[in-house]
């Protein structure tokens, strides 16, 4: 049994179990979310799973944004979204992703190493689908690692599965 959820509902609902979450779940507040215990507890199975999900993703996000390392996820969703533009635009898009999440200076910088900033840097001048494979990869496994495990142990996700569990036990809709 599913109960719905709209994308209000849940940044309200996060914002109680991390006081400092900001608004950020990318979700319109008319559209309704379905979310079920089975679904939530399938995010705890790999992190895989967890980016797979739409509404996993975003709550994952605001995780993340509770421990100000948003980047990370921001970047592997760029590179995701990167991966499916078309050969025209890549140049451009190697280029956003380089000066937002790659430079040394970058607003969201992520924590890769020099070389492999260096070898990134390279490889978007001249752009290919796989530019940024190398570093996304090293950014996943950081998530996978390290923000993943604390996220399952985290109050806003321990919180939302008792919820959807007892409601579901209760027969509620």
């Amino acid at each position: 049994m599913a109960i719905e959820y709209s994308g209000a509902d849940i940044k309200n609902y996060l914002r109680c179990m991390v006081p400092h979450i900001e608004s950020g779940i990318k979700t319109s507040n008319s559209r309704n979310i379905m979310l079920s215990a089975e679904e939530v507890l399938q995010w705890s199975q790999s992190l895989e799973k967890l980016l797979a999900n739409q509404s996993g993703q975003g709550v994952f996000r605001e995780f993340l944004k509770s421990e100000f390392s948003e980047e990370n996820i921001e970047f592997w969703l760029a590179c995701e979204d990167y991966k499916k533009t078309k050969s025209d635009h890549l140049h451009g898009k190697a280029e956003r992703i380089y000066e937002e999440f790659v430079q040394s200076d970058a607003i969201k910088q992520i924590n890769i190493g020099y070389q492999m900033r260096e070898a990134t840097a390279k490889r978007a001048q001249d752009p290919t689908y796989t530019s940024f494979d190398e570093a996304q990869k090293t950014v996943y496994i950081l998530m996978e690692r390290d923000s993943y495990p604390r996220f399952l142990k985290s109050k806003a996700y321990l919180n939302l599965l008792n919820e959807l569990q007892t409601s579901t036990s209760k027969g509620s809709v």
